[in-house]
């Protein structure tokens, strides 16, 4: 998977070297490249933002350098999916990440500033939100969508049993984990995780799971593939039964 990200601040992404990304980046399973639009500034202050027409606080991104450099990565990866970080944009979430993952080449635009020039919009093919609130550019934001996407990609992750298992991967949230010492200040491992039945253990972590989202997200239920026995968890959740063999 190849990530190209456009971005006056590259220095950024050097976060990409760390932990399960930067081993990614070792095997070659991931690749991250920055283009900054400074670059394709005509003036020798290098600008690449101005005052908004019509007034206003703040400073726009300026669409010439951010445009160029788009064009830049299109010329690197005809086949790039060009993406403009903005509040706007569709929501990013696991479903979004696995349409992302079937990608070859992906382009994330980092605004900043005020905001960017309306215009850049005619040149990308669509717009991504991480979130309902404000960052200082797009490049923590890109952070989020980089990890997420790459660990669906094969060979990033040593175990694809964790893709499974992660909360979201099937709009359900992921069920308690608990190691080493079975007893910590009083706080007990649930018996059944001590039992080695690891059918008992199964069903446990399935209950867990419905009942975790039902507390925390009952809105993600409404497109979880739930099977019979699930939805007689979701009842004995509802009459506020805790679980047993």
């Amino acid at each position: 998977m190849k990530f190209y990200v456009v971005s006056i601040f590259p220095e950024i992404f050097k976060a990409v070297n760390y932990s399960v990304l930067g081993k990614a980046v070792d095997k070659g399973a991931v690749s991250v490249e920055c283009v900054n639009p400074r670059d394709f500034a005509s003036d020798r202050h290098k600008t690449v933002d101005d005052e908004p027409y019509g007034g206003g606080a703040g400073m726009v991104m300026k669409p010439e350098p951010l445009v160029a450099a788009i064009e830049k990565v299109r010329s690197l990866s005809p086949g790039v999916k060009v993406l403009l970080l903005s509040p706007r944009g569709r929501r990013f979430d696991q479903r979004f990440a696995r349409e992302l993952a079937g990608e070859e080449a992906i382009c994330l635009v980092c605004g900043r500033y005020e905001g960017v020039d309306e215009r850049v919009s005619y040149f990308v093919d669509g717009e991504l939100s991480v979130g309902d609130f404000v960052l200082s550019g797009g490049e923590y934001a890109a952070l989020c969508v980089i990890d997420a996407v790459s660990r669906l990609v094969p060979g990033v992750l040593g175990s694809q049993e964790s893709l499974r298992e992660e909360s979201f991967s099937f709009s359900l949230l992921e069920y308690p984990h608990y190691t080493r010492p079975p007893e910590f200040r009083g706080l007990k491992v649930p018996e059944v995780l001590l039992s080695g039945n690891h059918a008992l253990i199964a069903d446990w972590r399935r209950f867990q799971q419905l009942k975790l989202t039902f507390e925390r997200r009952p809105e993600l239920l409404a497109e979880a593939e739930l099977s019979e026995r699930d939805k007689q968890k979701l009842l004995r959740i509802l009459k506020g039964e805790e679980w047993s063999p």
